[in-house]
């Protein structure tokens, strides 16, 4: 909306940066900037972060004319919620109702819970359409806006953290091609690539405190006299030091910078980056720029100017010119209060929206009221007298039939609850034999969309051995775990991290319950147990997992709100392939994610909401040998009696030939068996090697005799080669179970 002037304001983790822009002719001018940092950082103040933003806010309000102008607030990417989803080719008077749809489908919260928006972006040339759609839960926005309300500020516009940069950055003409931005906060830095009238985004959860953590382990000092040595690195005599015990950290923020690169260069083919716009404060470290430059192989600039005019009194410009690094947000969010913004969706409570528009009316309504009052005044009187002389007989007559109907209502209301608790406990069970056989097809489907994930190996040992190992773009299952989650609400927050996401994921839920079906111990084609192969011809792992219940009645969450149950999938896959965690992001995360949109056989019954890959090692450092249907499974060996039946040892062991290798010695087999059985296979054995004689003869490799033991991690597709250097990734996968039904959008081709 447009204003005389208007405030953008930013309360960061160290500091609130207000910027106020006015109408300069026909531009825009930094009237006025402030920053005032807060006594400790909002992320060490524990109990004290409220009182520490009140303080700020009380004191902005204090030095700062605030009267008469709208007020722009920014909230962090990490607390809210954003997607971006292409519009099927529908009539645009069509575009609000399949933007609802598409929100209740994307949201992880009923619509009821958020406060939501969405923008349309759409290429000039181009007749497709692309929708963000932007959401934040109610308490947090309430009480984010109650901050400000109390000093006595007019607040006109929520909006998120990264689009405001995206705002200033577009209204500057700096996004040239496709641009990516890095906003350096303090607890996080935000990702946008910017490419036309398309974006998209991602927060990687490392910031400026980070290097401030690094620097309080390496020199052991209190967090306040570590982030001041940060600061004063460039001028330090120290600065050596101080970077090099800052360097794990530069490399972790490289190489989360990296995946993201990768994973917006497989959904975007066509799209490469040309150049890297730095802001925030943490990039006033010396070598930063450098050294992103150096490792991105991109061109980095550091933000240095707004195209807005700076304030004209020197004190202004100076404190502004200092901290230009983290005002662009500020600046952002002043830019769409001024109506200046490209992107104009608001976080705004619509109930806030209601009582702004009806106080701009409300002046007009009482002028009117006056002229009509002024005018009816003559005729009152007399319609006043005639009135009360009829008004005592048609009261009576009133009141009566209001008793009357609401005996009635009464009485019905009674009939019904009669009715409606009749035939409860039949109820029960119709709906406990229903849930015997609800979501009976999820296991098969979900099933085959996590085999489908990886792409068939059609290629011969031969031209495999064409390729170097570690170059080889080829994928084996090796299983995957489910565990039932009966509220997964918690896995779906916006403000969960990738980080905090994989670490709840793994680590499991005391709530639920853990299903492992991993592989068949032993089995033969034909017999119960051996893996199935599924249409790409790989071996699956068996269907023996279990499907909960529908529950008979809601579960309430601890907080009183509603549950949704789901499953977290624990999925592993093998690869040579060097880059694997990039292989499989292109692949079995893409697949995966993209299930949903899939318009031609989306699925019914489950929706996959969270994909990520928590870990990539190597088999040799994994602990883990090859699932029964990669390893051949070892033999129970047993030597008929003189009576025909299988004679047994002292302890129960089978007893072997002369001559004969005993696998028990040999490391082949466990001293124990599978579920208390003696021999078979035990996925947490590891066999001793080279295999050994009865005599300490080492034997020669004959992996057709069944007496000797095999190296488990030979690989069985490639003889001769091992896979101990190969990688094992693991996938983890939130599952939404009973989703909201798919709209059929009409004329959807």
């Amino acid at each position: 909306m447009a204003t005389g002037f208007a405030w953008g304001i930013d309360v960061g983790n160290r500091a609130l940066k207000a910027i106020r822009l006015v109408r300069d002719g026909e531009g825009l001018r930094i009237d006025d900037f402030e920053v005032i940092e807060h006594e400790h950082v909002l992320s060490q103040a524990g109990d004290n972060r409220e009182s520490l933003i009140q303080q700020a806010l009380a004191n902005f309000a204090q030095r700062h004319n605030i009267k008469g102008g709208g007020v722009a607030i920014g909230v962090s990417g990490q607390t809210s919620f954003a997607r971006f989803i292409k519009l099927p080719p529908v009539e645009p008077r069509k575009i609000p109702e399949i933007v609802r749809f598409e929100a209740i489908q994307q949201i992880p919260f009923p619509l009821e819970e958020v406060e939501w928006s969405y923008q349309l972006f759409q290429q000039p040339d181009s007749p497709e359409v692309e929708v963000g759609i932007f959401a934040m839960r109610k308490e947090l926005v309430n009480h984010t806006i109650k901050s400000f309300t109390d000093v006595g500020l007019d607040v006109q516009v929520v909006q998120t953290n990264p689009l405001a940069v995206y705002n200033a950055m577009y209204h500057d003409e700096r996004i040239k091609g496709t641009t990516m931005i890095i906003d350096l906060g303090a607890e996080n830095t935000d990702l946008i690539i910017a490419e036309g009238e398309s974006i998209w985004m991602r927060s990687i959860p490392i910031g400026g405190n980070h290097f401030t953590e690094a620097l309080l382990k390496a020199f052991k000092l209190k967090f306040a006299k570590a982030e001041e040595l940060k600061r004063n690195a460039a001028t330090s005599k120290y600065g050596r030091q101080i970077l090099q015990a800052m360097r794990p950290v530069f490399s972790d923020l490289v190489g989360e910078i990296q995946r993201s690169i990768g994973f917006y260069s497989s959904t975007h083919r066509d799209s490469r980056i040309t150049k890297v716009l730095a802001l925030g404060g943490t990039f006033r470290l010396p070598g930063l720029q450098k050294y992103l430059q150096q490792n991105l192989q991109l061109e980095v600039t550091r933000i240095d100017r707004l195209a807005a005019s700076t304030p004209a009194e020197a004190r202004f410009a100076g404190m502004f010119n200092e901290n230009i690094l983290s005002a662009v947000s500020a600046y952002g969010l002043a830019l769409q209060a001024m109506g200046e913004g490209k992107i104009t969706s608001s976080l705004l409570p619509e109930r806030i929206r209601r009582e702004k528009m009806w106080r701009e009316k409300t002046k007009w309504f009482a002028t009117a009221a006056a002229l009509f009052v002024a005018a009816a005044g003559v005729g009152v009187g007399s319609w006043y007298a005639n009135d009360m002389a009829a008004n005592s007989a048609v009261a009576r007559d009133n009141h009566e039939k209001v008793v009357a109907t609401t005996a009635k209502a009464e009485r019905l209301n009674r009939v019904w609850s009669a009715i409606e608790s009749s035939g409860l406990d039949e109820r029960m069970r119709i709906g406990n034999l229903l849930a015997l056989v609800a979501g009976r097809d999820v296991t098969a489907a979900l099933v085959q969309d996590l085999a489908s994930s990886v792409p068939p190996d059609k290629l011969t040992p031969a031209q495999l051995k064409a390729t170097a190992r570690n170059k080889r773009q080829v994928l084996e299952h090796w299983g995957w775990t489910t565990r039932y989650e009966p509220d997964i609400t918690r896995f779906l927050a916006p403000t969960m991290t990738e980080d905090q996401f994989n670490l709840e994921a793994e680590k499991g839920s005391s709530s639920g319950s853990t299903y492992n079906p991993g592989f068949s111990p032993a089995g033969a084609p034909g017999v119960p147990g051996y893996p199935m192969r599924p249409m790409s011809g790989r071996p699956m792992p068996n269907m023996n997992m279990p499907m909960p219940q529908m529950p008979t009645a809601p579960v309430a969450t601890p907080g009183g709100g509603p549950t949704q149950r789901g499953l977290i999938v624990t999925m592993q896959v093998r690869t040579p392939y060097a880059d694997a965690s990039g292989l499989v992001t292109e692949t079995v995360v893409k697949y995966l994610r993209e299930r949903n949109q899939d318009s031609k056989n989306p699925p019914e019954n489950y929706s996959i909401v969270r994909v990520t890959i928590p870990s990539a090692v190597k088999l040799a450092m994994s602990n883990k040998v090859p699932p029964p249907h990669v390893k051949k499974a070892p033999l129970v060996f047993q030597v008929p009696s003189a009576a025909g039946g299988a004679a047994g040892g002292a302890a129960g062991r089978p007893q072997f030939p002369a001559g004969t290798p005993n696998p028990y010695r040999n490391g082949l087999f466990p001293p124990h068996g599978v579920n208390g059985q003696q021999g078979g296979y035990d996925p947490n054995f590891r066999p001793n090697l080279p295999n050994v004689g009865p005599n300490g003869v080492a034997l020669p490799n004959n992996p057709n005799d069944p007496n000797q033991a095999v190296d488990p991690l030979a690989d069985p597709n490639v003889p001769g080669e091992s896979m101990k250097n190969d990688y094992l990734v693991t996938v983890l996968v939130a599952v939404v179970l009973d989703p909201p039904p798919k709209q059929v959008v009409a004329n959807n081709p």
